[in-house]
């Protein structure tokens, strides 16, 4: 369930929502005068976020390659890779 509090939380109950973060595993929206204004997360949390994103990215570009067939057989990239290594140079995803 989505804790959502008053900003004037964060200056009086800042350890209870440190707390709440970390034990929940879950963000805790602010509000100001009534209005959603801030989410607060746990940095294991925004750990796990930011990777999940960049995965995401990651497969959107491979799918955008598949999409446009900008794909080559696994046979040829390994080659690829096996050519480069033994002329001592650094491959380049």
């Amino acid at each position: 369930m989505e804790a959502i509090r008053p900003s004037s939380d964060l200056r009086n109950k800042y350890p209870e929502i440190s707390s709440l973060t970390r034990e929940t595993k879950e963000p805790v929206f602010i509000t100001v005068n009534g209005r959603e204004d801030t989410v607060i997360m746990g940095h294991a949390q925004y750990g796990k976020m930011k990777a999940e994103l960049e995965l995401l990215k990651i497969l959107a570009e491979a799918q955008d390659d598949v999409d446009n067939e900008r794909t080559a057989p696994i046979e040829d990239t390994f080659s690829d890779i096996r050519k480069a290594l033994l002329a001592g140079k650094t491959y380049e995803v």
